[in-house]
């Protein structure tokens, strides 16, 4: 966890509202396996990260709240009961959101001031706006004495970005930002909204994340397209979602679907079935299977569930020539972001430098290397 982060909303805050504020570190995540996984109501592994996002919040007695996005420097005043939707791909919508669902649910919270200021990436697919909401909500929850538990406050979170930020966004996110235990990662159930945590030794290797810092413009629409193509198979077969499905049940209306919407189904019940074994690998201690599947899963993504790019296959090419590396596979919902690599520590700064120096020539832009730590979910800062 970032401490310089903290010490900046800290003294910030109190140069601002001459008052000593209450401290919340909110983290982002990763995920292991099981992409696109969770609106079929399947599995997914995610972890909380030691990159996040650091909130100084306090009461506020001018009669109005403000909010102060430090790394954007851009500060919003506004009256709890006034709240609408700022215009799309505004900040203060999170903030909003939260501030809303809250009232929705006829919990009473006074003015209030917050800075926050974070460290995730942007655009590396690992859920700063996740790592925000959480932030607020479990802040004003502290604040107001509200006694939300940890499972309303991601509800909170998750239903701010649905009608707030216009994102249809599954819990996974919330989830992991919340819940997540140093050195765990959590195998989380999308239907019954229950995770088990599992250690992870990672022994003489480690997580990497290499970020294509491109996001090609198809990506909302066709996480949509393919959100409904699951569901409209889903309704073939008679199931409540494609976890309930297997190979077999899918080979029933292979006539019946696209050729195409069948390779992206098939994907979806054979990544749940990846997450399910990769369980069993980290109870194993065995790092060689949980690469392989990690591999198998980028394969999947690219080759069956189309959301894949030029320049994340090219990243997954590049380590796959690398015996160091145990697996790689793009993360996140696609067409950019990031790769996540598991590496072996001794290999990791020079496959970043030769990773990078051919992603430039390639490319002709560069491209940018994380080192992270499975972290605490969203607590106080003491």
């Amino acid at each position: 966890m970032s401490a310089t982060l903290i010490k900046d909303v800290k003294e910030t805050f109190i140069k601002e509202f001459n008052t000593e504020p209450l401290l919340i570190f909110s983290p982002g995540r990763i995920n292991i396996i099981g992409e696109h996984t969770d609106y079929n109501d399947g599995f997914v592994f995610p972890a909380a990260v030691n990159k996040g996002i650091a909130a100084a919040v306090q009461k506020s007695d001018s009669g109005s709240c403000t909010a102060i996005a430090l790394d954007l420097d851009s500060t919003i005043k506004f009256e709890l009961d006034k709240l609408k939707p700022s215009k799309e791909g505004s900040w203060e919508n999170y903030v909003f959101g939260v501030v809303a669902e809250i009232q929705n649910r006829n919990k009473i919270i006074g003015d209030f001031n917050i800075i926050f200021k974070g460290n995730i990436p942007g655009g590396a697919g690992m859920s700063s706006s996740a790592a925000l909401e959480n932030s607020v909500v479990f802040g004003l929850n502290e604040l107001f004495d509200l006694g939300l538990t940890k499972h309303e406050m991601i509800l909170i979170s998750q239903k701010a970005e649905h009608n707030y930020v216009g994102v249809n966004c599954g819990i996974m996110d919330q989830y992991a930002s919340m819940f997540g235990i140093k050195d765990n990662a959590l195998h989380l159930d999308c239907r019954t909204v229950e995770s088990k945590p599992y250690k992870i030794d990672f022994k003489d290797h480690q997580l990497m994340l290499i970020n294509t810092n491109v996001k090609h413009s198809l990506s909302d629409s066709a996480y949509n397209d393919r959100r409904s193509a699951c569901e409209s198979i889903s309704e073939l077969l008679g199931i409540k979602a494609l976890r309930d499905a297997t190979e077999a049940d899918l080979e029933t209306v292979i006539d019946k679907v696209t050729p195409s919407n069948y390779q992206k189904a098939l994907y979806i019940i054979q990544e749940n079935a990846r997450t399910i074994k990769a369980a069993k690998a980290i109870e194993n201690n065995d790092l060689e299977l949980l690469g392989s599947l990690i591999y198998q899963s980028h394969a999947g993504l690219s080759d069956q569930y189309k959301v894949s790019c030029d320049e994340l296959d090219f990243l997954v090419t590049q380590a796959k020539k690398n015996k160091h590396i145990l697996g790689a596979r793009m993360m996140g919902g696609g067409f950019g972001g990031c790769t996540i690599n598991l590496i072996a520590n001794t290999e990791a700064k020079s496959f970043a430098e030769t990773a990078s120096k051919a992603y430039k020539n390639k490319f002709g832009n560069e491209c940018s290397v994380y080192f992270i730590e499975l972290s605490e979910g969203t607590h106080i800062v003491k």
